[in-house]
């Protein structure tokens, strides 16, 4: 008996959750569908050859190495996934973002996660033409407090595209990764 009236109860609250008036449908029919922040995601879409070059200490020369990038664009177009894959100081490195466009909130917000941390990073930002900048943090396990970071995107023509990231030290932007990316023929 008590499973049936927790089935009965369970029934009734998502038939109320679910009875929306129109305006309420044209909300949710808005936030599902892809514009065009999306479309300027999508045109980075495909596979890509990538020249990393990183900062350990801005005092040193950089590290160099190459990498290669897929992108698509997933659930219906609202979300890019990227699925990076390269050497880092001479190991093995796979990395993986989703980055999407909110309709409701107006900005951009992405992840980030790779074999070299357990951690997840979570950035939000704003497109400017052809540049998204977005801002967030991430866990330096050193210290076990977060740090904050900035990344820029700029894509440069439909075959070619930068990535800077930035460490956010004292409130100045230090540079310590650039990824140059041409499109695979």
């Amino acid at each position: 008996m008590k499973k049936l009236i927790l089935l009965s109860l369970g029934l009734l609250l998502s038939f109320t959750a679910f009875s929306q008036t129109p305006e309420e449908m044209k909300a949710w029919q808005e936030n599902m569908t892809p514009g065009e922040n999306h479309k300027w995601l999508a045109s980075m879409n495909g596979d890509w050859d990538a020249t990393v070059t990183m900062w350990m200490d801005p005092s040193q020369p950089p590290n160099i190495s190459t990498a290669t990038t897929k992108n698509d664009m997933i659930m219906g177009g609202l979300y890019q996934r990227s699925q990076h894959s390269g050497n880092m100081m001479g190991m093995p490195f796979m990395g993986e973002s989703i980055t999407g466009y909110d309709n409701a909130k107006k900005e951009f917000i992405a992840t980030w996660i790779d074999n070299f941390g357990s951690s997840i990073m979570l950035l939000k930002g704003q497109l400017d033409k052809d540049t998204l900048t977005l801002r967030g943090s991430m866990l330096d396990p050193a210290s076990g407090k977060d740090m904050q970071v900035k990344e820029v995107l700029t894509k440069l023509s439909e075959d070619s595209h930068k990535f800077e990231m930035f460490m956010v030290v004292d409130g100045k932007d230090i540079k310590n990764m650039e990824i140059n990316y041409t499109r695979k023929k």
